[in-house]
Order: C-alpha cells, then structure tokens, then sequence
C-alpha cells in the first residue's frame, strides 16, 4: 500500500468532521472530547486531535488515525476505509491499476443510488396516502409505534403494476435503468413494471445510511410472502445486514450484535430497547457478514425460531461466528412463536427469559451433534471446524472444550484432529490472511517489567519532543534500548519524519504514540522544565550506555576464560580496572 496514498487522505480529511457523524463533539481546552463509541460510556472521554489528526480514549486506550476510526466504526479493514475515505475525498489511489471505465461506473452506481432515493421517497409518500390506510392498519395491528415507522423509513407500493415506473420517468429516468436498479421488473417479452406491488416496503441502507435495496411484505393475500432487491452494481445481499446502520453504535458499546432473521423482528427488537439488532437479508449468514459484525462486537447472540429450519439456521450460524474467534449465543424462540410475536405478547420480559436460557454457540452445536448426529458424523463435523480454523490459538482454544463436549480423550482427539491446520491454497484464504511477506511477521509487543518502563521513558520523550530526535540518534539511544518492540519502534521513530510516522505503525505503536501526544497537551515541557529533562535523558543514556560496555566487557572476559585464551582475558581485565583506578 502506497504510503502516499494514506497521508493523501489525512491530509484531505478533518478527523473531526468524520467523528462528528457518530460521536457529539464539543470543545474543551483546544481539543474536541465525546463520549468514546467503542465502550459502554456516557461521559467524554474520547479526545479528537485535528491538528495532529488523530483520536484517543483516555477511558479503553483506543486510538489512531481518521482511516483507523473510520475502520472501526464500520467494522471494514484498512485498506476498504482507504478506499471509502479516498473516494469521499476525491482521491484517486495511486496503487489501483488504471481503469478506463471506473468513471463511467462510479457515474452509474451513484446514479443507481440517487434512483433508490427517489424510490425511497415515493414508498413513504405511499404510506401516508389514504391509499396506504390499511398498510397503516396492518403495522398499527402488529405493534409498531410511529417512531419505528419513521426510523426504520417504512413506506408501501400500491396495487399499481406501473405507479413507480411512472414516477421515476418524471424525474427523468429511463426504464431499462429501474430495471438495473432492480426497482422494476422485465419480462420475457421485453415489458417493464415495478417490481414491488401491494407491500410494505422495508428500506436497506449501508453503513452510510444511503438506501441501496428493499425488501418488501406482502400485506394481503399473495406470493411470495417477502419479495427482496436482487443483486445489483450497488447491492450485494450476502454483505449487509438489516439495520445495521441503526445498530452499530449500540454494538460498540455493548460489544454485542443480536442477529435475526426477519424485518419486523429486528424493528420490534428496536422498538423494545434492543437497539444492537440487525437481520440477514432474505439468505443464509456468509462470512463477510459475520466479518462486519465482528469489527462492532465481540459476541453475537443468535435469536432464531424453535422449529427444525431455525435450529439448523443456528447451528451453520453458530458455526461460522465461532470460526471468526467471536463469542456466540443461541436464543431459540417458543414453539410457534417468532422474536416479533413474543416481544409484542410478553414484553422484553419474556425475552429476557428465552435469553437467559440461551446456551453458547458451541455448546448448541455439540448438543445438537450428540442428539441428532451418527457418531461418524460427529467425528467429521469436528475435524472440519477445527481444519477451517486459520489461527492455532484458536484451534488450542476450541480443541479440548470440543473434546470435553464430546465426551473424547483429548489426547485421542488432538492426535485423530491433527495437530496443526492443513495448508490451503490462498487463493481461499480470509481477505486479512492473504498479506505480504513482510506483513506476516510476528509484531514484537509491549510487555511490562522494569526494562520496558525504561525503554517506554525514552520513547515517550521521542515521541513527544521529536526535534530532539537527530540528536538522542547521535546519543546512541537505540543500542540501549533492551526490548524488541522498544527497538522496533524507535527504528521508524528515527528514519521517518514526525508527520508521516503513523502510517507506518501497528497497533501496539499506535496506541502508545498517540497516548504520548495525547499527555502531552496536558503534561508538557518548556523552558528550564524542559532543559532539565533533557538533561537527565541524556545522562541516563552514558549510564545505560556505561553499563552496556561493562556487560559486553564481563562477556568478553568470559569467552576468553572459556577458549583458554588466558592472555587475551588478562589484558581485557586490566581494561575493566583501568577506568576504576582513573
């Protein structure tokens, strides 16, 4: 990735203005503070630093830079946060091979979207007609409260095979690209009309709240019960996730997403205080599904219907969260009830029921296996979780709770298992795993103990003075740094110029330098103050460099002593005592 590219984009972009979208900012002392998204938190913690351009949480130590925070928020990797962020931006990427037609595609995506707009308008204009009465009594009659209707954008398309295909021509549009849109419907004989007809339309918006598909209920009779966007340039249903947009503020801080299956599930879920729900959009849970809920959560809780297809719904969801290292629970509903059904007849009370009893996705999974599973079955079902498992941690992890779970010898099971996952073509490995070289080595980390504390005083001192850099560089600092993520970091600390250093961090470093910058608004030096800590960096830098010498001394007698070569460890003995005796 090109480096330029990262600084472009900061460059470019306030962090403050991409904060401000998620998190109240106010100005205290120079600095903007908020509540921090990313743990429970109500008070300001979080500190915004546009001059430096980047974010700290005095409160859970997060921090980094505005494509770091844009990542996390939205739960996509650095390099898709780049993009977004870029594009936003008005920047092209140098590294993206050139692309005669790119323009030509952003130009019909974005028109594609501005189509749903419009559509998203007329389906909520619909609702409020006397013509949606009865859409307004079905929702009236299954609980839903105006607020809901209203934060979700419910809207309703009339019994009308052309009303959408109308409007969207007055505004301009041509059919063939309603049809692209997946807004209208084409026939074998080439005649066009609107897709949807007599539903309740539900609205599905990205991460940026732009609506991007719909899915609409039938409210009267007919077939099928629930129509959805098929995929189009702009929608990818194994992507997103129902209400997530509404959702992911309440999963950073409760670091638990509540995933269903239905429209209305999720908005009663809502309408009920659950705000951290979302729902799966007409298809089984995929992997890049579960990918975005674990950049907001570190727990998913299933809530699925008690009946043969829910159960087998859990038990491949359960699954595929537990591959990802996420923490799972399963919430099966009564028989014959759905999460919408109960909410509405019980309250939340009876939810938190059902929720309480909810067992762990694994142990679901294994009481499924052992009630329902021939023994060879088992036996593959387990040996195919942990062989899909690209971390070894976590095949350590769930080897023997499966085991255990499964009533086997772990020592048996370790050794019919394998002990370490087979080698796969990376061709299929996760997106995250498919890195250069360079960037699958081990990142050195910071631990605790008294030669980190000394390295981190150093560093810190670095980090937040650096125009004393060139000279602590002169001063040997790094041949007395003792650890390896201390010399690591200082390495970038002195070759790379202050402005452009971040880029270059892990998240290890990240953290500590932003720390650093962060105390330093506080808690900085000047003048004498300042002097004097120089001062005392320096002459803490000839003691450690003078006990460095000593050491390397002592070593060098001992290996002397060791080959045999008795002269050559005279001599470096009475260069031990010369300094003592001056």
């Amino acid at each position: 990735m090109d480096r330029s590219d990262v600084e472009a984009v900061k460059a470019r972009i306030n962090i403050s203005d991409i904060v401000r979208r998620y998190v109240d900012l106010k100005p205290v002392s120079g600095r903007w503070m908020g509540a921090c998204p990313f743990h429970q938190e109500t008070k300001p913690s979080m500190s915004v630093n546009d001059d430096e351009g980047f974010f700290y949480c005095f409160g859970c130590q997060a921090s980094g830079d505005v494509i770091d925070f844009y990542g996390r928020i939205n739960g996509v990797d650095f390099r898709e946060s780049l993009e977004q962020l870029a594009a936003e931006a008005g920047i092209e990427l140098g590294n993206v091979p050139h692309d005669p037609h790119a323009a030509e595609r952003k130009a019909r995506k974005q028109m594609l979207m501005d189509m749903h707009d419009e559509a998203n308008q007329w389906f909520q204009r619909n609702l409020a007609l006397a013509s949606g009465d009865h859409c307004r009594k079905y929702l009236a009659d299954r609980g839903m409260t105006p607020e809901m209707i209203a934060r979700f954008g419910l809207g309703y398309s009339p019994e009308d095979w052309h009303g959408l295909d109308n409007y969207l021509r007055t505004r301009g549009r041509d059919p063939e690209s309603g049809v692209d849109a997946g807004l209208l419907s084409k026939n074998e004989k080439g005649n066009i009309y609107d897709r949807f007809r007599g539903r309740l339309i539900f609205p599905i918006q990205n991460l940026s709240g732009r609506v991007i598909a719909f899915g609409g209920r039938i409210i009267t009779d007919g077939e099928p019960k629930y129509l959805n966007s098929s995929d189009t340039p702009i929608y990818k249903k194994g992507d997103h996730l129902y209400g997530l947009n509404l959702a992911r503020s309440t999963m950073t801080r409760s670091k638990r997403a509540i995933l269903t299956e239905g429209y209305m599930d999720v908005i009663s879920l809502h309408q009920f205080g659950y705000t951290d729900s979302c729902g799966v959009l007409g298809t089984a849970l995929t992997s890049d599904q579960v990918k975005r809920l674990a950049g907001f959560c570190s727990r998913v809780d299933l809530v699925f219907d008690g009946d043969g297809a829910g159960r087998k719904a859990a038990m491949k969801s359960s699954r595929m969260i537990l591959l990802q290292g996420v923490a799972c629970k399963v919430v099966l509903m009564p028989d014959g009830e759905d999460v919408d059904s109960l909410l509405q007849t019980k309250g939340a009370e009876g939810f938190e029921a059902c929720m309480k009893e909810a067992p762990d996705g694994l142990t679901f999974c294994m009481n499924t296996l052992r009630a329902e599973y021939a023994p060879r079955d088992i036996m593959a079902w387990a040996k195919s979780f942990l062989s899909e498992l690209s971390d070894g941690s976590l095949r350590a992890y769930y080897l023997p709770r499966l085991a255990s779970g499964l009533g086997l010898s772990e020592a048996d099971f370790r050794r019919d298992a394998g002990g370490t996952p087979p080698t796969r073509n990376p061709q299929h490995q996760p997106r995250q795993a498919q890195r250069a070289p360079q960037q699958q080595k081990p990142q050195p980390a910071m631990g605790v103990g008294k030669d980190y504390a000394d390295d981190r005083y150093f560093l810190r001192f670095t980090i937040q003075y650096p125009d004393y850099c060139p000279e602590l560089v002169g001063r040997g600092l790094g041949q007395v740094l003792r650890t390896d993520w201390a010399r690591a970091l200082w390495e970038k600390l002195a070759t790379t110029q202050h402005g452009q250093i971040t880029s270059l961090l892990n998240e290890h470093e990240k953290g500590f330098y932003f720390q650093c910058r962060e105390e330093l608004r506080d808690n900085g030096l000047s003048g004498r103050e300042l002097q004097d800590e120089w001062n005392h960096i320096c002459s803490k830098i000839t003691f450690e460099q003078d006990k460095l010498d000593k050491r390397q001394l002592n070593e060098a007698i001992r290996q002397a002593y060791q080959n045999g070569d008795t002269e050559r460890a005279m001599q470096l003995l009475a260069l031990k005592k010369s300094p003592q005796e001056g």
